[in-house]
């Protein structure tokens, strides 16, 4: 991206705070004083935070909510309710969402493991999809949801919202202007406590309410554990990847964006393990290292789970090496420590809301049936695929790994059964 192509992107950036009409989600373009019919599905967290967003504009109404906890559900219905004076139908299976022809957008906000199968039977439902990141839990769920979007000609984002952000936008920008020099290396490291778990707790009956058969989904067979519920299920391989799953495609994407990286990379080095809290109930890594190698470049992953400090007084973050100074950035600033006087200190703090930003782009991508939204489905593929293949040279034994993203294979055999995971009947892997 040059500095014209930048501005040019910027400006568009700064549209998207502007009125909106409103959207109805077809293969054409909206009408004016069309109504957003949005349904949720995940109502817990994350997807819950997405719906109030989309309720800030005042075409969207959310007529349908699903989640396989009947109280959430029945809570959430209540505060919609309450606010807007309507309550939403609500469901606990999320086909019956998809099955209403008056919902235009589904926002996806359950657990890894469901993102492919709900995000792919939204796209054939004609639905257009906002999807929690990471985009999937497996490399071939990536291939298979980018494919859907193709295949069903759907708008699609991915909820990155750091693409939409002033501060990053800003931070490229000044990368673009050259002013750090050649830059060498990227280091990019997530230090958070809650991904060191206690240890277990026993398995037991699941609560009344919860549809814990619909919860696993396609997930293998497993008892109940009230450990690997509601967040903490992103510590557990059938469900999630950890830190580099959670926080680490926020910022590899920052990583990747920032060095204009488009691309897997040449090599893979990974290796870690469980050796700070050894006895934790979490199968995900609490000390971790991926060296991502390029022609001319690294980027490397860190993380330390159950620890809540890191490099420059920030426990997350990524850092660019130039030769002219070292830009440090995280979502509370970006600055740039020279190198001697070779160029200027410069420090920026944030301004606006990343995350309303992110999901008005979207909006306005759904009005005029532009595919290249916020963060395109493309780019959250290839931000789970650099994380999954983290993951995966650490749980082969670590050491060096290519992936082959055209044949769609690792040169090392045993990483291979990593690719694609079983899906549990009666539920089948999408095929597109």
């Amino acid at each position: 991206m040059n500095r014209r192509t930048f501005i040019k992107s910027s400006a568009a950036l700064a549209a998207l705070t502007a009125p909106l009409s409103s959207v109805a989600s077809s293969s054409r373009a909206a009408a004016p004083g069309d109504t957003i019919n949005v349904g949720l599905i995940g109502c817990r967290n994350m997807g819950w935070g997405d719906l109030q967003a989309f309720l800030t504009h005042q075409e969207v109404r959310c007529p349908a909510l699903c989640d396989v906890d009947s109280q959430i559900l029945s809570d959430r219905a209540g505060e919609i309710a309450e606010k807007y004076g309507k309550r939403p139908d609500t469901y606990s299976d999320y086909r019956k969402l998809l099955d209403r022809k008056d919902i235009d957008i589904v926002v996806i906000g359950t657990p890894d493991h469901w993102h492919c199968l709900q995000f792919v039977d939204a796209c054939k439902a004609g639905k257009d999809v906002y999807v929690e990141k990471p985009l999937a839990n497996s490399i071939a769920e990536c291939d298979a949801m980018v494919a859907a979007a193709k295949r069903y000609s759907r708008v699609t984002t991915a909820g990155q919202q750091q693409r939409s952000g002033k501060l990053w936008h800003e931070m490229i920008e000044y990368l673009r202007s050259g002013k750090l020099g050649r830059i060498s290396r990227v280091h990019v490291w997530s230090n958070f406590a809650y991904a060191a778990m206690q240890p277990l707790n026993p398995d037991s009956a699941a609560p009344q309410g919860l549809d814990y058969e619909m919860w696993l989904g396609p997930a293998p067979e497993s008892p109940f554990n009230a450990g690997r519920l509601h967040g903490s299920w992103r510590m557990f391989w059938d469900y999630g990847g950890g830190l580099i799953t959670d926080w680490g495609v926020h910022l590899l994407d920052m990583a990747l964006w920032g060095m204009d990286v488009k691309t897997l990379p040449i090599r893979t080095l990974a290796g870690g393990g469980n050796f700070l809290f050894p006895d934790g109930a979490h199968q995900t890594f609490d000390t971790m290292s991926v060296v991502y190698q390029f022609k001319d470049f690294l980027i490397e992953w860190e993380n330390n789970s159950g620890v809540q400090t890191g490099p420059y007084g920030r426990n997350y973050g990524l850092s660019f090496r130039g030769a002219n100074g070292t830009l440090v950035a995280n979502r509370e600033s970006w600055e740039v420590y020279p190198e001697g006087d070779r160029t200027a200190p410069v420090k920026v703090a944030p301004s606006g809301n990343d995350h309303l930003a992110h999901v008005t782009g979207f909006l306005e991508c759904v009005k005029t049936r532009n595919p290249e939204t916020p963060c395109t489905v493309e780019n959250a593929s290839l931000c789970a695929k650099y994380s999954h293949i983290g993951n995966i040279g650490v749980r082969i034994g670590g050491g060096a790994l290519t992936y082959d993203d055209r044949k769609r294979k690792f040169d090392v055999a045993k990483a291979n059964s990593y690719i694609r995971p079983s899906y549990r009947s009666p539920w089948k892997f999408p095929e597109i």
